[in-house]
Parts: structure tokens; C-alpha cells; sequence
């Protein structure tokens, strides 16, 4: 690191698990975010401002007025680009260490597929249980870990899956692909800071990982109740019949 890396990065530095070493890991590190809406808009921010080296960006959507009550990543002159484009616009300003690969489409399998594996880190924040559910098949096959968020009305969850580490269940294990789909914040709503608290708490997963610090969320579901300010958590288990990480599914590879 330079000079003026070792001053950006100060108040990491100063943190002793992390020091000049783990900033080093961080400027190393390469992270996948699928989505940038008002999940990927604060964890792609807080990765950027952290220093991650290198941030790929995949949404095909572009920017809706609509969009700017919670995807802080974008601004109002950003209202009809591509949110690839206007994110990498953000993120330059925000932190110009941090290189960007963006896909302005969504990735088809094979696509998918190279980027998970190149990745350290795949932070989900899409929209949809079909994307959600093909992001966690990549991951599972490439051994990536995931940090998976949803939100909707005044209510949110994140959860950590890892495919790299002995019987941790994935995102298949909890939800079943003949669940109802998501219920849509174009109909339903959401309060902004939800989508912020829990973009947050991914990127915040994202470092630890990276890093190899503290006890992430593999295993446990929060669920966030904004209303009421209240928390849960769920423990998650493997399940022995899931069709992506499951006994069988282990065989067919």
C-alpha cells in the first residue's frame, strides 16, 4: 500500500484483527454482487469504501425514479442509465482503488458460473427466488461462499451459506423452489432503511469472510422486523435431501 492507501484505510488499519495485512487481503479480494438495487446499492458502497479490490456488478434493469427512495447507490442524473452504469459512476467517485467489471444483463449459466468461481465472495441481493436460486447452484458447485438478503415492507433477512466448509446447508436447504414468489416491493412497498440495514449487514459478512474473522451468519437466518425493531434468528441445518447439496446431489457430480 502507498501512502495515501495507508491513510484512506486508517481506521482498519488501526483495528488489530484486521491491520495492514487483512487490508492488503481486502485490496486482493474479488467480490460478485448480483443486484444493485436497494440491497446491493449499501453493500456494494460499503465494499468499495473498504477497499475491496475488485467489485464485479451485474443488474440488467436501468435507474427508475422509483428506484431513488432506497437505491442510494444511484442519484437523479442517473434516471434512465443502466444501474451497472450508474453504480460504477458512485463507486469511482467513492473509492477510485477499487476496479469494476459490470454486465449490464443478466448472466446465463455459464456466465454465472465463471464469475462464482473467480469469485471470493458472492453477495445476492436480486429480487427474484429464480435468480436467487441460481446463484446458490453456482455457488454450491464452485465451493463460493454466499451472502444472501431479502427485504419487503418493514421486513428483512441475511443469511450466510458455505459451500466451503463441511455440512453447511445452502439456500436450497431453506427455501423450496415451489415457494411462492417473492412478494414485489413495486406492489407491496418497502421502507428504505430496511433495505440499508440489511445491505449492510451483508457487506459487513463480506469483509469477515474475506478476512476470516469473527463467527459469520453460515448456519443462522436473521430476520428483521423494522416496525417493531426486533430481531430473530433461525438456526439452519443441512438438509440430507436437498437436490443442490444434499447426499444424492453429491453423488451425481
Amino acid at each position: 500500500m502507498d501512502d495515501a492507501q495507508l491513510l484512506r484505510y486508517s481506521r482498519h488499519i488501526l483495528l488489530p484483527p484486521i491491520g495492514i495485512a487483512g487490508q492488503e487481503k481486502l485490496l486482493g479480494a474479488r467480490v460478485l454482487l448480483i443486484g444493485l438495487g436497494g440491497l446491493g446499492s449499501p453493500a456494494a458502497m460499503y465494499l468499495a469504501a473498504s477497499g475491496v479490490g475488485h467489485l464485479v456488478l451485474t443488474d440488467p434493469d436501468k435507474v427508475d425514479l422509483t428506484n431513488l427512495q432506497r437505491q442510494i447507490v444511484h442519484t437523479s442524473e442517473s434516471v434512465g442509465l443502466p444501474k451497472v452504469e450508474s453504480a460504477a459512476r458512485t463507486l469511482r467517485a467513492l473509492n477510485p482503488d477499487v476496479s469494476l467489471t459490470t454486465f449490464d444483463r443478466k448472466l446465463d449459466d455459464r456466465e454465472l458460473a465463471e464469475e462464482v468461481r473467480r469469485a471470493d465472495v458472492v453477495v445476492d441481493g436480486s429480487d427474484n427466488f429464480d435468480a436467487r436460486f441460481a446463484v446458490n447452484r453456482a455457488c454450491v458447485a464452485a465451493r463460493t461462499p454466499l451472502v444472501s438478503g431479502a427485504v419487503v415492507r418493514f421486513e428483512g433477512q441475511v443469511a450466510v451459506f458455505r459451500p466451503d466448509l463441511p455440512d453447511s446447508p445452502c439456500y436450497r436447504c431453506l427455501y423450496h423452489e415451489t415457494t411462492e414468489p417473492a412478494e414485489p416491493c413495486a406492489q407491496f412497498g418497502v421502507l428504505a432503511p430496511a433495505a440499508g440495514i440489511i445491505g449492510s449487514i451483508q457487506a459487513a459478512e463480506t469483509l469477515k469472510i474475506l478476512l476470516g474473522l469473527g463467527g459469520t451468519l453460515s448456519g443462522r437466518l436473521l430476520v428483521l422486523d423494522a416496525l417493531a425493531m426486533e430481531w430473530r434468528e433461525i438456526r439452519l441445518r443441512r438438509d440430507p435431501a436437498c437436490p443442490v447439496c444434499g447426499a444424492a446431489a453429491a453423488r451425481a457430480l
